[in-house]
């Protein structure tokens, strides 16, 4: 287990943080590789999909999770 790390991203010009675990930022950064995106460009696009009421980090991990589950 890793403690949350915290990094800086830009989403539409504006800088912003958010914590997560080094496992996240990793599947993050490969699933961001896979679509031929940067991992701020998903970051970004998930950003602008999530509900107000749903913070970042728990949308970034949502989406890792259902990735992981709907590989084939």
């Amino acid at each position: 287990m890793s403690q949350p790390a915290k990094r800086s991203v830009t989403i539409d010009g504006h800088r912003t943080s958010v914590s997560l675990e080094d496992p996240f930022w990793r599947l993050l950064t490969a699933e961001a590789a896979s679509r031929d995106m940067t991992r701020a460009a998903l970051i970004g696009k998930i950003d602008h999909a999530r509900p107000p009421d749903v913070g970042l980090a728990t949308a970034l991990r949502l989406f890792v999770l259902h990735c992981l589950t709907t590989k084939d």
